[in-house]
């Protein structure tokens, strides 16, 4: 069970940027958490960080995984090319979040990527990407 990690732009800020909303948590230490728990979970994970929409959509179409889990940050609420990638590889997607979008800016609860993501976990900071891979065990496991 391949699964593919996609931390969108600012998350290599993590740790740093507007904590009280983000968290104090690094993106190293959070990428340290998944791996941990993929180990228990015997899931092959990968996790990447990329700040270009150009850059999410060539890793999406690279295809090398069986579940995809993304974080497209502000990139959620603005681009139908993220959205039509994951939809153009048919292969299923969990949406993450650390915080609750539909609990901030208007402009942030409408998400383009929901509607092609098996599901959307939002508001539990770090560990929305931990039951996203719990999520994504069961799925696979079906």
């Amino acid at each position: 069970m391949k699964i593919l990690v996609i931390h969108g732009p600012n998350l290599n800020l993590l740790g740093k940027r507007e904590p009280g909303i983000y968290g104090t948590k690094s993106l190293e230490a959070i990428n340290h958490d998944i791996m941990s728990l993929a180990s228990e979970l015997s899931l092959d994970v990968r996790t990447t960080q990329l700040n270009s929409e150009g850059e999410i959509l060539n890793v999406i179409h690279e295809g090398d995984y069986d579940l995809l889990i993304i974080n497209p940050a502000a990139y959620t609420h603005t681009s139908i090319a993220i959205r039509d990638a994951i939809a153009a590889v048919n292969k299923p997607a969990i949406e993450v979040h650390l915080s609750n979008i539909h609990n901030r800016e208007e402009f942030r609860r409408t998400s383009f990527i929901a509607g092609v993501a098996v599901g959307q976990i939002s508001g539990f900071g770090d560990d929305s990407y931990l039951l996203a891979l719990r999520a994504a065990k069961n799925l696979l496991s079906k």
